[in-house]
């Protein structure tokens, strides 16, 4: 096996989707300065997300516009038709 292949800081993280609180912890190396107190009370590092598998359009069958940065109303001021 090759030398210093792993990343040493391989450990459990919790992912949070912040548009419905669902969470679900998992092995990851991703860099955070947050932390949360999990089920266990165990106190693990925190990743916030926009979206997962559960608020994912694809996967919940309903479709909804996630429009942060008003894009939408930007194209239409520019190419609507005076």
């Amino acid at each position: 096996m090759k030398k210093d292949l792993h990343p040493s800081n391989y450990r459990l993280v919790v992912f949070k989707d912040m548009s419905n609180d669902y969470a679900f912890i998992t092995k990851s190396c991703v860099d955070t300065k947050e932390s949360i107190t999990w089920e266990d009370g165990n106190e693990y590092p925190l990743v916030k997300l926009e979206i997962s598998h559960t608020s994912h359009p694809f996967y919940t069958g309903k479709m909804k516009l996630v429009d942060t940065a008003g894009r939408i109303d930007k194209f239409r001021s520019r190419y609507n038709k005076k």
